[in-house]
């Protein structure tokens, strides 16, 4: 993640907002959504949520200009889900999340389905099987 931070002049001074800042928007914002599971990271993020520290930017790149934002997502859905309307209800939140909370305009909002989240029980009652 990149350190870079944008700067907003607002006539008095300037407020400056870390890239790191608007995907803990995005991530937020988009695990707030029924029907998702939760995002996808790398072993970084799994390490971290071992250790006990929830990584809220887990799963989210964004592209951070002066005024535009550019966000990807990647995102586990659970099963059963219209994962259709789930992306769209993502795009829509997280969007509206940054813009309101920072003032960016975001330009776009990819979201990529990386895995289906299964319920507990039904993955305990596969491993009781599979023995």
């Amino acid at each position: 993640m990149a350190n870079d931070t944008i700067k907003l002049d607002e006539g008095i001074g300037s407020v400056r907002i870390a890239d790191e800042v608007v995907s803990i928007i995005a991530g937020m914002a988009a695990t707030e959504v029924e029907g998702i599971a939760g995002m996808s990271g790398g072993l970084v993020g799994g390490i971290a949520e071992i250790l006990g520290k929830k990584n809220l930017a887990k799963g989210v790149k964004v592209e951070v200009g002066e005024t535009e934002a550019a966000v990807d997502l990647y995102i586990i859905v659970k099963f059963g889900v219209r994962i259709p309307d789930v992306a769209l209800t993502v795009q829509e939140k997280v969007k509206n999340a940054i813009e309101s909370m920072t003032g960016l305009s975001v330009v776009e909002v990819n979201v990529h389905v990386q895995g289906v989240g299964f319920p507990e029980t039904e993955a305990r009652e596969e491993e009781v099987r599979v023995r």
